[in-house]
């Protein structure tokens, strides 16, 4: 399957199930290569109206960090830590921090 026919798939189920937030960050994952504007878009919207939708934090922090943005990289991965800590999920938490050290020590933040 085409990345275009991927892409018309994933809209209809937003048209179709528009409070589903994996249609949106599934939609976040496909453009991240080839428009990330749209993928800024999906992430944004994610982290405002579904912010209980942890696997947004790892993917959108690892997005504004190459987009350049380290304030707000940060900020999601603080997020997402505290997310995911309050959610006791262990295996997004170890993940999370894992990135995050990395992140810190890459940019010296």
């Amino acid at each position: 399957m085409s990345n275009l026919s991927r892409i018309d798939q994933l809209l209809a189920f937003v048209k179709e199930e528009p409070e589903n937030p994996f249609n949106l960050y599934a939609l976040a994952l496909e453009y991240l290569s080839t428009k990330p504007e749209e993928a800024d878009r999906y992430f944004t919207k994610l982290l405002k109206l579904h912010k209980g939708y942890l696997p947004t934090y790892f993917h959108a922090a690892a997005f504004y960090t190459d987009q350049g943005e380290l304030a707000k990289a940060k900020s999601i991965y603080e997020e997402g830590l505290q997310l995911a800590q309050m959610q006791g999920n262990g295996h997004a938490l170890k993940e999370l921090k894992n990135a995050f050290q990395n992140f810190c020590f890459e940019f010296d933040v």
